[in-house]
């Protein structure tokens, strides 16, 4: 079988079956349902429970078979026919040439198990969760070393007595360790110890479970773990068997450490006694058809020393920079640690009202003997995430109807006179209740007769903007030192108050007439007496 048509083989299986284990699943690479439906117990049971679990309908497959199936399971995504070495991730042709280009890594060393292996090993010696692509050098700098210490970080390399591989793979070779402990360990002898190990045994345990912390399963051991297992994906050589330390890396701790693991999670001011807390991550305000707010950062808290695994959720329309069930708060030396989770809505603005939805934050720690609010017994955390959509603002000069034109008329009065004046209101209509923009008054340029006709209008922005439903009161004065027939309009200039998507609005249209006339000599006497009274302030018609 050539390269090119194992790719095009192995390329359009992929493509059929992701499509498929994608819709039935909570994610492409997750476990079926029932997988590990018998996994229930903490400590040594647990740890019994996952070995029936992995052992169970388990193809092996020999040493042989990796020399040929490593194309599939350890394939480089980015890179078609090609596979990623362990330790230094490396991307190199796929293809077996007897082991010059890469050969194949015990990660439980061979001189520490039962046997030797040969293409015809099955067992731990042929499993591929037991097994990675190596480069030769590499393969033969590590050796038989055991792999140390809980700090280290960097490259691979060897540190003494032991071997560090590497930040990116740290992680990737601990589960290895737990799933060959955990699978083989029983009937082959097989432990895992602290310190430099001796005949079957390897370690070193502390580190490994620092490790597991602090390097995440990422989507390539995700999809690695899947291939071995899967016949849709690995149909020639498939294990029918997973590692339960990638599927659920939350385990280790219960069967690698105690039943007391102290994490608690929390968001907001502090926990509750159940170790469940709630915060709200407001967006703001923005106005139908403006950009939606960027995300905020909102703080997920641990109190405790030990590690946990963490899941994050999001219902409605919440989004987070941190999702699914891989993510962990490492082993401190501190009692308390934090992370930042940038928390937004994905939405749009077309409609008023309001948007939401919540990031809810499980503790995935099984262990129920660290206190209340601890580990399993810690409950769920959730920041709710809201954003108000309001309508644009519409000004009238009457309440609860449009109207944008409005007619002030002073009728005659006498030259000298006292001063008439009209009131008038601006509102600002609801045009969706509880979600409309406040109005501004911009500007109210005048034409006419602009001296004798007179507002008292101000503008209103800002901090002084007009609420939904609100009116603001102003009025108009007439000048009676000359005499004339006048008018004037006021352009009234109006827009959203500043928020994202405020726009200019319709403008309101204010017209005033008024005539002075120089009385009848007869008034006149009687003005000057005080004798005759003019009205002086009425309340302005709407027409």
């Amino acid at each position: 079988m050539t390269r090119s048509f194992r790719y095009i083989l192995t390329a359009a299986l992929l493509l059929i079956i992701s499509t498929s284990i994608s819709a039935a699943l909570a994610g492409p690479y997750d476990p079926p349902p029932a997988y590990y439906s018998g996994a229930t117990g903490t400590g040594a049971t647990l740890k019994g429970q996952l070995t029936t679990a992995m052992s169970a309908g388990h193809i092996q497959r020999t040493y042989g078979h990796f020399r040929f199936s490593a194309e599939i399971h350890d394939a480089d995504p980015n890179s078609p026919g090609d596979i990623l070495l362990a330790y230094n991730r490396a991307s190199v042709d796929g293809t077996w040439d007897s082991g010059v280009t890469w050969n194949r890594e015990h990660v439980w060393p061979q001189s520490r198990q039962p046997g030797s292996a040969s293409n015809s090993s099955t067992g731990h010696l042929g499993d591929p969760h037991a097994l990675r692509p190596l480069n030769p050098s590499i393969n033969s700098s590590r050796g038989n070393k055991p792999f140390g210490f809980d700090d280290t970080t960097g490259g691979f390399g060897s540190l003494g007595a032991y071997y560090f591989p590497g930040d990116t793979d740290k992680g990737d070779i601990a589960r290895q360790l737990f799933y060959s402990d955990t699978r083989w360990g029983a009937s082959l002898g097989l432990s895992l110890t602290d310190g430099v190990p001796s005949g079957n045994q390897m370690g070193d345990l502390s580190s490994l479970i620092a490790w597991n912390f602090l390097d995440t399963p990422d989507n390539f051991e995700l999809r690695r773990n899947h291939a071995i297992f899967s016949s849709a994906e690995n149909p020639f050589y498939f294990t029918n068997n997973r590692s339960a330390y990638v599927d659920h890396p939350e385990f280790v701790w219960s069967v690698y450490v105690d039943q007391e693991n102290d994490s608690q999670l929390y968001v907001g001011g502090g926990p509750a006694g159940d170790g469940s807390s709630t915060v709200a991550a407001d967006l703001g305000q923005v106005i139908v058809g403006g950009a939606v707010p960027a995300p905020q950062n909102v703080t997920l808290n641990k109190n405790g020393f030990d590690g946990s695994y963490y899941e994050v959720s999001t219902t409605g329309d919440a989004t987070s920079s941190v999702n699914g069930r891989y993510n962990a708060f490492p082993i401190i030396d501190v009692s308390t640690d934090s992370t930042v989770l940038a928390v937004g809505l994905d939405t749009t603005t077309g409609v008023a009202g309001q948007q939401t939805g919540s990031v809810v934050i499980n503790n995935l720690d099984i262990t129920v003997d660290g206190g209340a609010g601890r580990g399993d017994n810690d409950a769920d955390d959730t920041i709710d995430v809201s954003l108000d959509v309001l309508d644009h603002a519409e000004a009238s000069f009457v309440g609860g109807a449009s109207q944008d034109t409005l007619l002030l008329d002073f009728g005659t009065v006498a030259l000298g006179s006292p001063i008439p004046t009209l009131d008038f209101d601006i509102f600002n209509l609801i045009s969706t209740a509880s979600f409309t923009a406040d109005l501004e008054l911009d500007s109210f340029p005048g034409s006419g007769d602009t001296t004798e006709l007179t507002t008292d209008l101000m503008t209103f922005t800002g901090g002084s903007s007009l609420g939904a439903g609100s009116s603001n009161l102003f009025s108009a004065s007439l000048d009676t030192s000359s005499s004339g027939a006048f008018s004037a309009t006021y352009t009234l200039n109006f827009s959203d108050e500043d928020l994202p998507g405020a726009t200019t609005l319709g403008d309101l249209t204010l017209n005033l007439i008024g005539t002075v006339n120089v009385p009848e000599p007869a008034t006149a006497v009687l003005l000057l007496l005080g004798l005759v009274a003019l009205p002086v302030r009425q309340r302005a018609e709407t027409f």
